[in-house]
Parts: structure tokens; C-alpha cells; sequence
């Protein structure tokens, strides 16, 4: 045998990768190629044998655009698109926005899977629980130590409703059922490996496979046939039941399920639950005149509905397992007093102790839904009756029955249903989860000077300045008496403001204490901005005795929000001006001893860009932890760091495990909450599977930077570098954006904004009031549809802008360090400082999902010629500064060398979302210059809407 011969024998270690990996691939292809078979037949079925090839036609072009930048296929897809009609052109819109969401359900199922192969293997991945603790195990840290940590942690991700969550919930409904059936033909599949014996096809397996692909073409069916639009515009109380749905999925059974899965590791020690689930819908009214007091009952309402139906439907299936009769087994004498007490008189179950007492405890439950909602229980083997004032008295018989179990060797009862209900209950007691409040600072000012002036105190408060204002906002806290004149007409804003606060106070009665526990101040500038809200609180009743008193309470932790990079800058000093002054300290102490602090993403991005952004959060929570070492910890208050993360990177988003261990040295300590927003919600809580493992990595990050220490504090060369870049890349960043003629007109015309306003995708305006300027600027545009739509045209800018030109700099610019010494320093940093590795890695996440190709159709918008060349150019240019200096500082001459799961989602997507692209492009030109009554009709309209959801979508992380 030659040695050529051999060669070919004996593949090369490369070659066997690249063979395992198309391997590893198979089933996510062969899921992929099926819903896009059975969505083929389907169009074909209902829309025609012409509309197929027509969409056919329109993906092969695409693929060549992309794949070859192929010019004669960019005249001849430009051709088609401009000869297509309008329904035609939704056909096909349509077609490859329901492939995108098919597309995202295989990918999920693969995820899954893959997990499951390692964890068969023993290959545990980073992000996991078991991974966690195992790196706590080889650091010498005992469980023991590790369930005292978790006592005193809080972890808790919010939901929030911003317009950029493009899926109807009928929508979601549907995918989800697709998922449950992709993940049963996974089962099936498993089956009939296990347990083939020969060669022969398994009979009854082709038989399931074919029933189930029968009911995958009926759910694709109904996707089809399904609206993906709304025809009004999402309320408030939509935004309430898209979100609940995630509850009723998601985070009701899974949650228990990851504490079960955490004491496993434990060695079955009791877990605190410090897991919890956060909510704005309904109470964030920051730009959103659509909430009010009417808005935060409906939801705590409903809320709690969602939670007490949960518990009814486990009592009664609680009572149809624990059917053991007191004739074979002895209860506690606690369960038999629990059984004795239920109003449960059947005959049939006299010698049921368990069930009499589930009987009598669901009645009970039953009264509660009915006074706190209205609603009434599904079932009543007796009438509603007794209810439960508070969650814990649920609890506690819960544990009578729980404790008996145990004492009588029974304890293998509890697993399916008994704990997880237990846990449950802890979690989510009958609020299910906290809601927020959050207004903008300057709305808190208003309501206090009219209060004001009404009684007399200051007729002009408005124009005090900070030290003034502080002096007075004091002195009436530390003043029992209050403002509000009787009889007095105040203005609707004072009113509707007022109402919240007292509607919040009413809620807490009716819920308890977790149900609002946080009042966040948008737009935080001074420490008056801070008092006012106290002052609203003393004055409705959330704030008992004044601020001096030594027995002085408040109910609602008063929560600034820094935003913009100047509010960042000034964070620390602000808080320290705050527990300067006399009272406050022992107030917050005595209220629960917590301080919540938020960080804004968003607006700090859209005001300095990304690098800035990102280095001016790092710094604010170093001079706040600071701060509380010093001035907080001689009061025990525990500070905890609220970061206001988004779907994009530009609005805080990315990897939630790698963002956390990238905090700064000191500022987790077991406290994190972060914003979950827009479709992000959806992509990592729709699907149950992949919401328990986004929540389980959320609490591994949160472990592992708080026991293991994971970041340790930077060199000064580290720091002083990273200050260099922000101020270079603020530059580079305010200089296109703020400070180029031609740059606003520019992105308001080669981007969907106008559309993606007109689109019924969130209850909040997508622009603040203008500023007394009749012409649109940036800077009145909220940071969300801002970043919304640099993704839907495909330059994802928000995500990059600024840092290649920083980085440029650095190297050759450098007053002290040679560009060779000043290159190395930067690879240093990325080597060893996980701010600046994860700040990186986002940065390369960003750039692959970014396509200038793409993009420099949607400059085609631009009509001025000269402009759009110039712009773009301008574009153009930084973009590959940044791409070049990544690759400078990583060495990775290719996007996603290191997430090869990033990269094989985007391999099998892009491809198919390239088309929405190009039919978004075309309908909004015609759509624009409405030369033909058709191009600016009902249908045009929907078409550009179809795209943006298909888009955003197929994108999962753009809003």
C-alpha cells in the first residue's frame, strides 16, 4: 500500500471533525428539510403550484446574491421583485417568515438534544448547574456553604413589554405545539434505537413517525392560516397575557423543577428560594400613557389568577394520587386535625385522610380565587369556602401533608406533585410575580410642585435649585403632616400619578409584600429625584412615620435608574448625597435593608456607543460598590445591581452566563436582576426545555461569580487603556451619528422606523415627545426602535460603531506606547479581563449578523445620491475598522470561531431570511413613492409589517 493510499485510508484529524460535526448536524438538517417540506406542500395546497416556484424562484436568487455576489443575480432578483404584485409579494413574505419561525423551532429542539448527548456523556457545559458546582466542589466549597450563599441571594429575571415583541400570542401558541411535537419525534426516534434488534424498520415506529408528521402538517396548517398581525394596536392588558402565557409554559413548573435539580447537587439540602420573577407589564408607565392605576390592578389580578388556577389544578390531581386509606397506613395527628377540618362529608373518602383534606383545602383555595380575582374554580366537590388570607397558610398545610408523607415512609409520593406545588407556592405565592412601578423623573417633579404650591408650602419649586430643593423635600419628610388639601382641583397628572401610588398600597394589602416591591425612577439626575418619590410615598400611605422617626417604614424601595453616560458618571455621588442626608440609612435599613440599583443599556449606548457604554456601566458599579463597602455596610444594606439589558448587544444583551462573570470584582455577591425584553423573551422562555436552562445558567453564572470570584480587579494599564478607547470611541461614535449633516435623514430613510412605528407591536409610542422641534431627531427616539431598526436593516450599528475607530487610534495614535506594545497590551486585555472578552466576543456576535450587502440595499431608500454614498461610505469604512481590529486582538481571522452553535444557527437561517430582506426593501420603496394606489394599500402595508415580524424573528436577538 502506497503511501497515497494510506492517505486516503486514514482521514486526517481535520477531516474527521469536519465529519463528526456534519454528523452532529444531521438531525437538525433532516428537522429543517421536513417543516420545510411539509411548509412547501402546504403553500402549495393553498396558495397554488405557481406560488411555490415562485418563492422557490426568489430563495435560489437570494442564495446567490449571498453566496456568490453574483451581479446578474441581484438584476434578475431586483427584476422579479419590481414585476411581482402586492399579493404576490405578502405570499412570499409570508412563506419565508413562517420558514424563519419553523427554522427557529428545529434549532431549539437541536439544542436540546445536544445537551442531552453531552450530559449523557459526562461532557457537562459550561452554564449548567452541575458545571457550577463542580468548579464550587474542586474550590474547596462545601454544599453547606454554597445553601447559606443562597439564603441571602436574590436572583430574578423581569419581564418587560417594549415594542419590539413582534409574535401574537396565537402565534406562539402554535410554535409551541410544533415544539412539543418535534421534541416527540425525537422520543420515538430514541425508542426505536433502543430497542431495534435487527435491520428489519421498526413497524410501530414508521407508524408514529408518519401519525406525528401528520400532525406537524396540521399545526403547520394553522400557522398558514393563522393572522401573524394585529389589527389594532397591543393594549396593555395584551402585553399582560402575552407575558402570562411564559408563566402558564414556562416558568410555573420549570422554576421548581431547577430548585429540585439544585438540591440534587446539594445532597438534598433545603434551598432558599431566591429565584424570583419580576414584571413591568403593567406598571411601567415611563413614556406609556396607556398605564395606570386601572392597568397595575388588572395585572396583579391577573397575575394572581395565573398562579391560584396553577395550584387548584395540582390540588386536584394531588388528590386523585394520594388515595391512601387510613386503614393501611397512620397519618401524623397534624394531618389528621388538616383532614378533620375539611367540610369534605363523602362517604366515600371518610377513610381518606389525604383526600378529605386536599378536598377541603381546594375549597379554600377556591374562596381565595373568587375574593381576589372574581374568577371561580373549575371544579367544586364542595362549595368555595374559608379562604386563605395568605400564601403561607397554603403553605404550611401543604407541609402538614408533606410531613406526614415523610413520617410514614412516603416520601416517594411527594416527587411528581406535592414538592414542586410546595415550591411553587414559595416562589410565586397568589402575586406570581413582583411588579415594578417606574416613572420618569420629570413626571415626579410636576406632581410634587403642584402639591406644593396647592398647600401653600412653595409656590415655585420648579425653580429651586438641587441644594434648595434637597432642603425642602426633607424637611417635609421629617414632617408628619401632609400636602394634599382637601377639596382641592388638581391637575389630571397629579391625579392619575397619586392613583398609582395609592393603588399600589391597596395591592400590597390584597397580595402582600412581594407583590410591587420596587419603584424605579427613569431618568435618575439628582438626589431630589430620589426624595420626591419618598415624599409621593409618605403622602399615599407607602411610607409611615416621618423620616426621622426611629419606627419609620417605607414599603417600596426607592430604585434610581442612570441611563444616559453623564447619569453613569454621576451614579455614585448621587447615592452617597442620598444616604448623606438624616434618616435615610435607618429608613431603608428598617424597610427591609435593600438598595436596588439600576443601569440603563440602552440610552447609554444611544448616547455614547457601545464601547463607552459598556465601560461607563463598568466603572459606575465599581465607584457604587465602593460606596456601599464604605457607607452601606456600616448600616447593612445590601446593594443590588438592576441591569436594564435588551435584545440587542447595543441595549445590554448577549449571553446572560458570560455577561454576569464579566461583572466587575464585588458587584454580584448573590443580587442580580436584568430586564428580559422584546422577542428575546420568546426565544428563551417559549419553549419550557430551553427556559429552565436560561434560568438555570442565570443562577450558575450568578454562583460562580459570587463563591468562586470569578473576575479579580484589573491592572491600571487595563483600566487606563479601556479609558482611552471610550473616549476614543465616543468620539468616533457622537462624530457620525450627532454630529455628520445628513446622518438623521439618512437613517430615517434607509431604515423601516416609520414603518416599525405603524406596526401594532407595544401599547408605548416608539418616539418621546418632540423637543419643540417640528423635524425628527435621534435624540427623541427611545433607544429600543432606534436599535430595532439598525437590525432589521442589517448594519446592526448600535453593536459596533466607534470601537474600530478607538481601537485605530490606540495603536497608532498612542502618546506613550508603540503601535507594536500598544497591539500587545489589547491582546493582553482580551486574554485576560472578562470585560473586555466579553465586551469582544459581542462585538464579533454583533458583526456576523451583520451584512453590508444587504444593508446597501436598504441605502438604496436614500433618494439623495450624493448623501447616501456619503453615509454609507462612512458606514462602510467603520465597519471594517472594527472587523479588522477584532481580528487584530483575537488572532481569529473568521466571525464565530468560538460559537460554532452561533454559526450553525445562522449557516441554515440567514439564507432564508436574505429574502424577507430583499421584499422588505422593494415594498417599502413602493410603498414610499406610492406611485399606484396599489403600492400604498392594505396589502403593501401588511407586507412590510410580515417582513419586520419574519425578520426579527429569524434574528432572535435584534430588539
Amino acid at each position: 500500500m502506497t503511501d497515497k493510499t494510506s492517505a486516503k485510508a486514514k482521514p486526517t484529524a481535520a477531516a474527521r471533525a469536519t465529519q463528526q460535526a456534519k454528523e452532529n448536524e444531521r438531525p437538525l438538517v433532516e428537522d429543517i428539510r421536513l417543516l420545510g417540506r411539509i411548509l412547501g406542500d402546504v403553500i402549495r395546497e393553498q396558495e397554488g403550484k405557481e406560488a411555490y416556484e415562485l418563492v422557490e424562484q426568489v430563495r435560489k436568487l437570494s442564495v446567490a446574491f449571498r453566496r456568490d455576489s453574483d451581479a446578474n443575480a441581484d438584476k434578475a432578483l431586483k427584476k422579479l421583485l419590481a414585476s411581482l404584485s402586492a399579493e404576490a409579494t405578502v405570499s412570499v413574505i409570508r412563506a419565508f417568515t413562517y420558514f424563519s419561525h419553523l427554522a427557529n423551532l428545529a434549532e431549539d429542539r437541536h439544542h436540546i438534544r445536544r445537551r442531552a448527548i453531552h450530559e449523557r456523556a459526562g461532557d457537562t457545559q459550561e452554564g449548567s448547574l452541575h458545571m457550577a458546582l463542580s468548579r464550587l466542589k474542586a474550590a474547596g466549597i462545601a454544599p453547606k456553604s454554597i445553601v447559606q450563599t443562597l439564603a441571602h441571594s436574590h436572583v430574578s429575571p423581569v419581564l418587560t413589554a417594549h415594542p419590539t415583541e413582534v409574535q401574537r400570542k396565537s402565534i406562539l401558541d402554535a410554535e409551541r405545539g410544533i415544539a412539543q411535537l418535534l421534541g416527540l419525534r425525537d422520543d420515538i426516534k430514541s425508542r426505536s434505537a433502543l430497542h431495534a434488534s435487527s435491520k428489519a424498520p421498526d413497524a410501530l415506529a414508521l407508524r408514529e413517525l408518519a401519525a406525528n408528521e401528520m400532525q406537524l402538517r396540521a399545526r403547520v396548517l394553522q400557522l398558514w392560516q393563522t393572522r401573524l398581525l394585529r389589527f389594532t394596536k397591543l393594549t396593555v392588558s395584551d402585553e399582560i397575557e402575552n407575558a402570562l402565557s411564559y408563566y402558564e409554559s414556562t416558568f410555573l413548573s420549570e422554576i421548581p423543577k431547577l430548585y429540585a435539580d439544585l438540591e440534587a447537587e446539594l445532597g438534598q439540602a433545603h434551598v432558599h428560594s431566591f429565584l424570583r420573577m419580576g414584571q413591568w407589564i403593567g406598571g411601567d408607565r415611563d413614556g406609556n400613557p396607556n398605564v395606570n392605576a386601572d392597568t397595575l390592578r388588572f395585572a396583579l389580578r391577573r397575575q394572581c389568577d395565573v398562579a391560584l388556577r396553577h395550584y387548584l389544578t395540582e390540588l386536584h390531581y394531588m388528590g386523585t394520587e394520594l388515595s391512601m386509606s387510613a386503614m393501611l397506613v397512620d397519618v401524623t395527628p397534624e394531618m389528621h386535625a388538616l383532614a378533620d377540618r375539611s367540610p369534605d362529608t363523602n362517604a366515600h373518602r371518610q377513610d381518606e385522610p389525604y383526600r378529605r383534606a386536599l378536598t377541603g383545602m381546594y375549597a379554600r383555595l377556591a374562596a381565595t380565587l373568587k375574593d381576589l380575582t372574581g374568577g371561580d374554580a373549575a371544579r367544586h366537590a364542595v362549595a368555595p369556602q374559608n379562604p386563605y388570607l395568605l400564601a403561607q397558610e397554603l403553605l404550611a398545610d401543604l407541609r402538614v401533608i408533606a410531613e406526614s408523607l415523610e413520617a410514614q415512609h412516603g416520601s416517594a409520593l411527594m416527587a411528581q406533585r406535592l414538592t414542586p406545588l410546595m415550591r411553587a407556592v414559595e416562589v410565586f405565592g397568589f402575586h406570581l410575580a413582583t411588579v415594578d412601578l417606574r416613572q420618569s423623573s420629570d413626571q415626579h417633579e410636576l406632581v410634587v410642585a403642584e402639591l406644593l404650591a396647592t398647600a401653600g408650602v412653595e409656590k415655585h419649586y420648579a425653580k429651586l435649585n438641587e441644594a434648595q430643593r434637597v432642603e425642602a423635600l426633607n424637611k417635609l419628610l421629617h414632617d408628619a403632616r401632609p400636602l394634599r388639601v382637601m377639596g382641592a382641583n388638581y391637575s389630571e397628572l397629579a391625579l392619575k400619578e397619586l392613583a398609582i401610588f395609592e393603588t399600589a398600597r391597596e395591592m400590597l394589602e390584597t397580595f402582600g409584600k412581594d407583590a410591587i416591591r420596587h419603584y424605579i425612577i427613569s431618568h435618575t439626575e439628582t438626589v431630589s429625584d430620589l426624595l420626591e418619590v419618598l415624599l409621593l410615598q409618605k403622602e399615599t400611605g407607602l411610607m409611615r412615620g416621618t423620616l426621622g422617626s426611629k419606627t419609620s417604614t417605607c414599603d417600596l424601595i426607592v430604585v434610581p435608574l442612570f441611563e444616559t453616560i453623564e447619569d453613569l458618571r454621576c451614579a455614585a455621588d448621587i447615592m452617597g448625597g442620598f444616604y448623606a442626608i438624616d434618616g435615610v440609612a435607618n429608613l431603608v435599613k428598617r424597610s427591609g435593608g435593600e438598595q436596588d440599583i439600576m443601569l440603563g443599556y440602552s440610552d447609554s449606548n444611544k448616547d455614547g456607543g457601545i464601547f463607552t457604554s459598556n465601560w461607563e456601566l463598568y466603572r459606575a458599579e465599581i465607584a457604587l460598590v465602593t460606596l456601599f463597602d464604605g457607607l452601606f455596610k456600616q448600616h447593612d444594606i445590601t446593594l443590588r445591581m438592576f441591569h436594564g439589558r435588551g435584545g440587542t448587544v447595543g441595549r445590554g444583551g448577549g449571553p446572560s452566563y458570560q455577561a454576569i462573570l464579566a461583572q466587575p470584582p464585588g458587584t454580584v455577591r448573590g443580587q442580580i436582576r436584568l430586564t428580559e425584553q422584546g422577542e428575546v423573551i420568546g426565544s428563551k422562555y417559549a419553549n419550557p426545555e430551553i427556559g429552565r436552562r436560561n434560568l438555570e445558567t442565570l443562577v450558575a453564572a450568578t454562583l460562580e461569580a459570587t463563591m468562586l470570584q470569578t473576575t479579580k480587579p484589573a491592572p491600571q494599564a487595563f483600566l487606563d487603556a479601556a479609558q482611552w478607547l471610550s473616549h476614543a470611541s465616543m468620539a468616533a461614535y457622537r462624530g457620525l451619528v450627532y454630529e455628520t449633516p445628513g446622518f438623521t435623514e439618512y437613517f430615517f430613510a434607509s431604515t423601516p422606523l416609520r414603518e416599525i412605528a405603524e406596526l401594532n407591536i407595544g401599547s408605548r409610542p416608539a418616539a418621546r415627545p418632540k423637543s419643540g422641534n417640528a423635524s425628527p431627531r435621534i435624540e427623541d427616539l427611545r433607544a429600543i426602535p432606534w436599535g430595532f431598526s439598525w437590525g432589521q436593516c442589517r448594519l446592526t450599528l448600535p453593536g459596533w460603531l466607534g470601537f474600530g475607530s478607538a481601537v485605530d487610534q490606540f495603536i497608532h495614535q498612542h502618546p506613550t506606547l508603540k503601535p507594536k506594545d500598544a497591539l500587545a497590551l489589547l491582546q493582553k486585555m482580551q486574554r485576560q479581563w472578562p470585560f473586555f472578552r466579553s465586551l469582544l466576543s459581542n462585538l464579533d456576535m454583533v458583526l456576523s449578523k451583520s451584512d453590508l450587502g444587504l444593508a446597501s440595499r436598504y441605502a438604496e431608500l436614500v433618494s439623495d445620491t450624493r448623501l447616501r454614498k456619503k453615509i454609507f461610505g462612512l458606514i462602510e469604512a467603520e465597519w471594517h475598522r472594527t472587523s479588522d481590529a477584532l481580528k487584530l486582538i483575537t488572532g481569529d481571522k473568521q466571525r464565530l470561531v468560538n460559537n460554532a452553535a452561533l454559526e450553525r444557527s445562522m449557516r441554515h437561517r440567514f439564507p432564508y431570511i436574505d429574502p424577507l430582506h430583499h421584499l422588505q426593501v422593494e415594498l417599502i420603496r413602493r410603498y414610499r413613492e406610492g406611485k399606484r394606489p396599489q403600492d400604498r394599500d392594505e396589502k403593501a402595508q401588511r407586507g412590510i409589517h410580515i417582513s419586520i415580524n419574519g425578520i426579527a424573528a429569524g434574528l432572535r436577538n435584534t430588539g
